[in-house]
């Protein structure tokens, strides 16, 4: 049996009964009355300013339809008018604001207030797409950008002809068109410069003019939630681009510096990160190694490199493998870089005290089938996982060492005991991401006597296994097996391909970068090894001795088959 109303509700339910009235025929007096009532602010908009920057987050036909407008911005703070309080929060128009960072202050008017609120959506030419916290570029506006820009050569001579308030998205557009991964601004005692980072390497792009900067450095404080008055301290900030449906998240960085702010802005682009093992660049025997190890059900798979190596994307790749219905799957990252449907992720927030450690202790407390550290750092952090390792789980995480064999000595420099990393770990491998050549304007030669020695040096050991080598290297400096070797007395016979340059990769040379990869599984003779408290030489003299082919040898493999050049490994591998 339903309850009988209260007072309460009966008073509520004749004033909002009153409002419709008043709303279709009500007067201002009628108006300003309810609003009296309800305990909110009141305006005919008669002499009210209309912020069009506000209207415009919402198209007229929503407005209309919902019986509102959107009258000031301030900040993440929105004025929101109306004829009907009651109903405005709940209009999918006005949750979506929500969700994307803004409040929501209501007033109420009169429907000749809102009549001429909504006249001004003729004057509003074109909405601003920057709003703080989320950017909503939209799909037409976006794709016509970006039908204007093929090269940087292009967009240099977009943002050569744009004004001011455009600069920053047709930097954004570029940037997602080209591929670049970050962008960074870089003020000088005379300009700005910009640049942009593409397969891991910067390319200057053009120059702001100090005034022009200023404005841009200002609107991507807004848009990232920052201070506008602090400019002699370190600020991080993010905010979303929402193209097509899909959310790309902009990290940014500021930091004081001689003649400004120098700002850095990373670029998460989901569509970007390469979700299966096949795309990682892995030879076929490794890439099946690789799935015979993610097929055992406990045990640390570790990935080591430098920053900027590939490792998250990698880690996200095995995650993306391992993921189905029967398995579940927790991750602890910091931060979180890209979001993964049907695994439970989680962000270290050491400023409310959850750490890595922190947040490990509770993960095995989910009882999960897998786990995923976004790094090991400390000892606390490495103990953890390891024996979670031990305790029936697949640990997933990375090390920072410079390659595979490092990750045993730095375990036990972050004391970790010898007999729990011995048992726990049942592989370690290392990564680095070489640049592929443009497969439109790659071109062969032959390579130099000093080349081919060292080439031919590091992959001897392992020409048995690979028919390539005996295909491409000859046995002596001087044979010439095949129409594939050049024929130039000068040269040592190899030919491999090498960058030149064209408009399809912006004249560098190289479109898009592939992993290359050492690994080495803990056999009963490496844990025997690792109890004595080894030394890195140590323990890649077993693991070669064991059958790990090394990064270099890798990537000689890659530059053999066309992929890459003899100039992209030096820079990489030294």
């Amino acid at each position: 049996m339903a309850n009988p109303p209260t007072p309460q509700s009966k008073r509520e339910e004749e004033l909002e009964k009153k409002l419709g009235q008043i709303s279709a025929h009500g007067s201002k007096d009628s108006f300003q009355a309810a609003a009296q009532k309800l305990g909110i602010p009141f305006s005919d908009l008669a002499s009210a300013p209309i912020d069009t920057g506000a209207l415009g987050l919402v198209s007229e036909t929503e407005a209309r339809t919902g019986n509102f407008a959107i009258i000031l911005k301030t900040g993440v703070a929105l004025t929101v008018a109306t004829t009907e309080p009651a109903k405005v929060e709940e209009l999918e128009a006005i949750k979506a604001l929500k969700a994307r960072g803004f409040t929501i202050q209501i007033i109420m008017t009169t429907p000749a207030g809102l009549a001429h609120a909504w006249q001004r959506y003729v004057n509003l030419k074109h909405v601003d797409t920057f709003e703080v916290g989320s950017i909503d570029i939209k799909e037409e506006d976006l794709a016509e950008l970006q039908s204007k820009i093929g090269s940087i050569k292009d967009l240099q001579q977009q943002v050569a002809s744009v004004s001011v308030t455009k600069l920053l998205e047709i930097l954004l557009a570029g940037a997602l068109k080209i591929g670049a991964s970050d962008i960074h601004f870089e003020p000088t005692h005379e300009n700005a410069r910009l640049r942009y980072r593409m397969d891991g390497v910067l390319e200057d792009v053009t120059t702001i003019e100090s005034d022009s900067y200023e404005k841009v450095v200002n609107r991507i404080k807004v848009l990232s939630h920052l201070k506008l008055n602090i400019k002699r301290a370190p600020q991080d900030g993010r905010f979303t681009i929402r193209e097509g449906g899909i959310d790309i998240e902009v990290r940014v960085s500021i930091l004081p510096s001689e003649f400004g702010e120098t700002i850095v802005m990373r670029l998460l682009d989901p569509r970007s990160i390469k979700g299966k093992l096949e795309d990682l660049g892995m030879r076929p025997d490794f890439l099946e190694m690789m799935k015979e190890q993610l097929a055992k059900p406990t045990g640390a798979i570790l990935t080591t490199g430098p920053t900027g190596s590939g490792k998250t994307t990698t880690l996200y790749a095995f995650v993306n493998y391992l993921n189905s219905s029967e398995e579940k799957i927790i991750t602890i990252e910091d931060p979180i870089e890209y979001h993964i449907t049907g695994i439970s992720q989680t962000q270290v927030d050491p400023s409310k005290g959850y750490t890595f450690a922190d947040g490990l202790r509770s993960i095995v407390r989910q009882d999960p089938d897998i786990i995923l550290v976004g790094e090991i750092r400390d000892n606390e952090t490495a103990e953890i996982a390891l024996n979670a390792a031990l305790t029936g789980h697949l640990v997933l995480s990375t090390i920072h060492t410079n390659d595979a064999a490092g990750a045993i000595p730095r375990l036990i420099d972050l004391k970790v005991q010898p007999q729990i990393i011995a048992p726990a770990i049942r592989m370690a491998m290392a990564q680095r991401l070489l640049r592929k050549l443009c497969e439109k304007c790659r071109t062969k030669k032959p390579l130099a006597e000093g080349r081919f020695e060292k080439i031919k040096a590091d992959l001897d050991p392992i020409k048995d296994k690979f028919p390539i080598i005996a295909e491409k290297m000859p046995a002596r400096p001087d044979a010439r097996p095949t129409e594939s070797f050049g024929q130039d007395s000068g040269h040592s016979g190899g030919e491999v391909f090498e960058p030149v340059g064209c408009d399809k990769c912006n004249n560098t040379g190289y479109k898009g970068r592939i992993g290359v990869y050492e690994a080495f599984h803990v056999t009963p003779e490496m844990e025997k090894l690792v109890m004595s408290n080894p030394s890195m030489a140590d323990v890649t003299a077993l693991a070669v001795k064991q059958g790990m082919i090394t990064m270099r040898q890798d990537a000689y493999l890659k530059l053999l088959d066309g992929v890459t050049s003899f100039d992209e490994i030096e820079r990489i591998l030294g």
